[in-house]
């Protein structure tokens, strides 16, 4: 059978008896054209089922109308809810995405950045993998003028558009939390120090202690994946410890929320004996028992965020472009972390 021959704006034109040019400027509601004529044209359009032919649109404009996206991970409800905030406001202006997950590896994240390039993306909206501390592999794209707006873990250099939260205050508000609940041995379980979030989490546990007149112990710090096996492996050594700390705030809620029932198994009270928060408050956190305190990172307003500021420069909108974006977290205070109503 045949393959049914595409649809035109040639073949519009000549069932219409207008020129090619007049169905091409109804067809993107060009105001020259009287609504009489636009509404004929996008009538016969929609009968012979044209569709228009976008590589050729992206041929003749230099743009694809696609925008590039690199994550961590996509098995992340934080990640998800992002790109479903990126969606949002590229489907508003007219763009596609393209979605690359770098699997927290910098080698997979540089072959995705790629990957997009060849795609002719026109933007990109990228969040850092876990071992990426170094930018040479974003040096083509920046060369060629391809505008690159990062999120959350986001490069620290000058020059580029970053949307994240005040991850040092948050991390600082969590931590003076714990202390006003009379915890005096506050573990920090954290990331890789070398990515912005977990240093600026660390940084300002750090800073709330030293105010708080509190301690600091290294053997009370420890760094991981921040992935469910790391949370258990955690949760044993803290069960094994004499000393056990008397609160721990982690810098995701995935590994509070599996320090919680490890701890529950080997019956040890939660926030009794021993407080936790988390951080991003994903949906779990409502769901474990006791409920978790966490902090509340605007997962969904951070992809429109950058969504926008990327649609902006791509609309030479260059003011604004170069900035560094917060927007507002919030401490959400439950069970899980509050003593002094026992």
């Amino acid at each position: 059978m045949a393959a049914e021959k595409e649809v035109t704006i040639y073949d519009i034109a000549r069932k219409l008896g207008i020129s090619p040019s007049t169905v091409s400027r109804a067809l993107s509601n060009h105001e020259v054209i009287s609504e009489k004529t636009r509404t004929s044209v996008q009538e016969a359009a929609r009968k012979m089922n044209y569709h228009p032919n976008r590589f050729a649109r992206s041929l003749r404009l230099k743009r694809t109308s696609t925008l590039g996206v690199i994550v961590p991970k996509l098995n992340s409800y934080f990640m998800a809810t992002v790109i479903a905030g990126i969606e949002s406001v590229a489907s508003k202006y007219g763009y596609n995405l393209i979605i690359a997950n770098s699997q927290e590896s910098e080698k997979k994240e540089a072959e995705g950045l790629h990957t997009l390039y060849n795609s002719r993306v026109d933007g990109l909206i990228v969040s850092l993998a876990f071992d990426s501390d170094r930018m040479k592999h974003f040096g083509t794209i920046l060369k060629k003028g391809i505008p690159v707006v990062f999120f959350d873990r986001v490069s620290e250099s000058d020059g580029y558009t970053r949307v994240r939260i005040d991850n040092f205050m948050a991390g600082y508000e969590v931590t003076s939390h714990l202390a006003d609940q009379g915890c005096v041995r506050i573990m920090h379980v954290g990331g890789n120090m070398l990515i912005n979030v977990y240093r600026d989490r660390y940084l300002g546990y750090r800073k709330a202690l030293e105010e708080k007149g509190l301690q600091y112990e290294e053997s009370l710090v420890i760094t991981g994946d921040l992935s469910e096996k790391s949370g258990t492996e955690t949760a044993k050594k803290i069960i094994k410890m004499k000393n056990r700390p008397d609160a721990i705030f982690t810098a995701n809620d995935t590994t509070a929320v599996t320090i919680i029932l490890n701890l529950k198994k080997a019956g040890i009270s939660v926030p009794g004996d021993i407080a936790v928060a988390g951080f991003n408050n994903e949906p779990v956190s409502r769901v474990i028992e006791p409920n978790l305190t966490t902090v509340n990172y605007p997962a969904y307003e951070i992809g429109e965020s950058a969504a926008t500021m990327l649609v902006n420069k791509l609309g030479s909108e260059p003011d604004g472009f170069r900035s560094d974006v917060l927007l507002k977290h919030e401490l959400v205070i439950r069970e899980s972390s509050v003593k002094k109503l026992l």
